[in-house]
């Protein structure tokens, strides 16, 4: 037996699944998957703070609980949008 899926989602930005690799998200009908590799600003977040998402405009996410905000472009494409420390001496 399959469950259908009644009426559409009412969040427009949802994280499906965590695992110790990374997580799931559901965004404008897509998913895309955040590894903590390319993504290193939750590997040690808290499970709510993760899930804690919010879509400030079509291209903007922001994670309050966890001061990060991310462009869809860096989630579409990491590669293009290396992670660079620069240490201030």
């Amino acid at each position: 037996m399959k469950s259908k899926t009644v009426g559409r989602s009412t969040s427009d930005v949802e994280v499906l699944n965590i695992s110790k690799k990374g997580f799931l998200l559901f965004l404008k009908g897509k998913e895309y998957f955040l590894s903590f590799d390319n993504f290193p600003w939750f590997k040690d977040a808290k499970i709510a703070s993760i899930l804690n998402v919010k879509l400030l405009q079509d291209h903007h996410l922001y994670w309050p609980d966890l001061d990060v905000d991310l462009e869809l472009e860096s989630i579409r494409s990491p590669q293009k949008h290396p992670l660079i420390y620069k240490r201030n001496s």
